[in-house]
């Protein structure tokens, strides 16, 4: 018998990490070899382990999922990401499939199809829930900047322009300027409505 798809989990929430660890590792083809909770630990934990399969959420402590794609494959060549998440926006999509990950799946689909697009993944396919990818071609490119981003984000808190100004080592009416380009390219009436927008969209 071939050796077990070995996985390794990352996943802030000590039951759901619990639960997919049990669920997968009923399957007799597939074994969880170890799980973490913050992003900023997966990239030791997958050189530790040497993990066939890196199942990831997004919203992580220390380090959002995105950012660690690319550097767990950096680290592991060999492994393959598999982005599992509640948050099914098109922008985290794009950006995950970007850095080089081959799934990206919601978490409201039975453990039966999480194990069957591991052994896909294996196989060498790509794989993304349909209605995701159709909602993502819709949605259109980011037309955000990088420092665009940068200011809207720094605003969730709501901030002052001179509080955002210290926070980037930006002047305040260069921040005024990102501000008003990112709500004007995303048609919005105000920064809230803005930042709503893009976190909406998978866009920061």
């Amino acid at each position: 018998m071939p050796e077990p798809t070995t996985i390794l989990i990352a996943e802030d929430q000590r039951l759901m990490r619990s639960a997919l660890t049990t669920l997968l590792d009923l399957e007799d083809d597939l074994a969880v070899v170890g799980g973490v909770e913050r992003g900023d630990e997966i990239v030791a934990a997958a050189r530790r382990l040497q993990p066939d399969i890196v199942l990831l959420d997004i919203e992580l402590p220390g380090r959002s999922g995105l950012d660690m794609i690319a550097p767990v494959l950096e680290a592991v060549p060999g492994c393959a990401v598999v982005v599992v998440t509640t948050f099914g926006r098109p922008g985290y999509l794009a950006r995950a499939l970007a850095a080089g990950a081959r799934a990206f799946l919601l978490k409201d689909h039975p453990v039966e199809q999480l194990a069957a697009a591991i052994r896909r993944v294996r196989a060498g396919e790509r794989v993304v829930d349909p209605q995701l990818a159709a909602e993502a071609l819709g949605a259109g490119d980011n037309p955000l900047t990088d420092r665009e981003a940068d200011v809207l984000r720094a605003s969730a808190a709501g901030e002052t322009i001179a509080g955002i100004a210290r926070q980037l080592s930006l002047a305040p009416s260069t921040v005024r300027n990102y501000l008003s380009n990112a709500i004007g390219k995303l048609g919005a009436r105000n920064r809230l409505e803005a930042l709503t927008t893009a976190r909406d969209r998978g866009w920061l």
